[in-house]
């Protein structure tokens, strides 16, 4: 398989689009400030009402140097009896999986290993999780890794609660039917360990439709973790390459949702607020984090990539990657995010330096991010 390496280049346009100004229609004539128009006329009953408000859904964050040691008794508080802990294979070796271990033995939690999550999911990998959640039927979830890891948890918790539904059952329409969750779920703790998808905020799931060549997902805010501990020591042992792409989703989930559609502006209000959706389009709230999120990317994530010693950058990276997830989470993407589920669902053979070579594997960061220059 060809491995190609992004050049410094394409990474420092990247970098600089975060200082341009901004000519989407979603800001005013300065570029900078975004117009969230909240009074509408009143609709008639044959004409659908304008949506007029927006959410705003995350999960609680806990973040701090070693606090990974505390999901012991996190889990315990919560009296779980039946923990099920996903993983992937090379996390499943190193610190972050032994640390959460460790505290789960330490407040003598029982609990069980899933340990083969695929990276960059598919509907046979997510359907994996799935059985063997079902068959172990836990009361709490763990996910110990990267997006990978958290979505997989999430969908096998989702499928978990709901023991009879298929796969395509809650996947995004028109590839699925787009069910919406209706019942509370597991409690489904996350500990990150890249600086990039911040699943650990949001309640999407994205996996690689192989049946038709395409990456779709779930999105439900019943998804989201009930906690995200963000822990930086977590990330000490990203290759250079995963902190590089990772990185890159945290820029383009920063831009996309700061660029979004205004949520007023999307179409018309739901029949059930259970019906509004979880990207809602761009908002004062989601502005916020989205744009706090693309200072620290510019500033951190050059040191990040550059220097692995940089342990402050890195730690900024973390951050970051929770700001903008708690941005997109609730913004949501756009172009960019829309060509790389094509980018990386037709992917037949690319592998990427840094990442696992048994399968064809275009890191989502990546193909994020080559298409966002033209898109920007």
């Amino acid at each position: 398989m060809s491995k190609l390496r992004p050049s410094a280049q394409a990474v420092s346009n990247l970098m600089r689009m975060v200082g341009t100004s901004c000519s989407c229609p979603a800001h005013t004539a300065q570029g900078t400030v975004h117009v969230h128009n909240c009074s509408h006329r009143h609709a008639s009953a044959a004409t659908p009402r304008a949506e007029y408000a927006f959410e705003m859904a995350t999960s609680t964050v806990r973040v701090g140097t070693g606090a990974t040691r505390e999901i012991g008794m996190d889990l315990a508080n919560l009296r779980a009896k039946r923990v099920m802990v996903f993983t992937d294979p090379n996390i499943a070796r190193l610190h972050p999986l032994k640390a959460v271990v460790e505290s789960l033995d330490r407040a003598k939690v029982n609990h069980t290993v899933f340990s083969d999550v695929r990276v960059e999911p598919s509907d046979q990998s997510f359907q994996q999780a799935i059985d063997a959640a079902r068959k172990y039927q836990p009361d709490a979830i763990v996910a110990v890794g990267g997006g990978s890891t958290i979505d997989t948890a999430k969908a096998a918790n989702l499928y978990t609660v709901f023991g009879t539904a298929h796969l395509l059952d809650f996947v995004n329409a028109p590839l699925g039917k787009g069910r919406a969750v209706d019942r509370p779920l597991l409690p489904l703790i996350a500990v990150p360990t890249t600086a990039g998808t911040g699943s650990e905020c949001t309640g999407s799931a994205i996996f690689d439709l192989k049946a038709k060549g395409a990456k779709t997902g779930i999105a439900d805010r019943a998804l989201k973790p009930m906690l995200g501990i963000i822990d930086p020591l977590n990330t000490r042992s990203m290759p250079t390459q995963v902190r590089l792409a990772s990185g890159l989703d945290v820029l383009c989930h920063a831009i996309e949702s700061y660029t979004a559609i205004p949520y007023h502006m999307r179409g018309p209000a739901p029949e059930n607020p259970l019906q509004r959706p979880a990207y809602q389009g761009a908002n004062p709230i989601s502005d916020i984090w989205s744009s706090h999120a693309l200072r620290m990317v510019a500033e951190a994530l050059p040191r990040a990539v550059m220097d692995p010693s940089d342990t402050a950058a890195q730690d900024t990276m973390t951050l970051a990657a929770a700001y903008a997830g708690i941005g997109f989470g609730n913004g949501g993407v756009h172009l960019m995010h829309g060509c790389s589920y094509g980018i990386s669902g037709l992917n037949r053979a690319y592998a990427h330096p840094e990442y696992p070579d048994d399968h064809p594997l275009c890191p989502h960061g990546i193909s994020v991010a080559v298409t966002s220059p033209a898109v920007a």
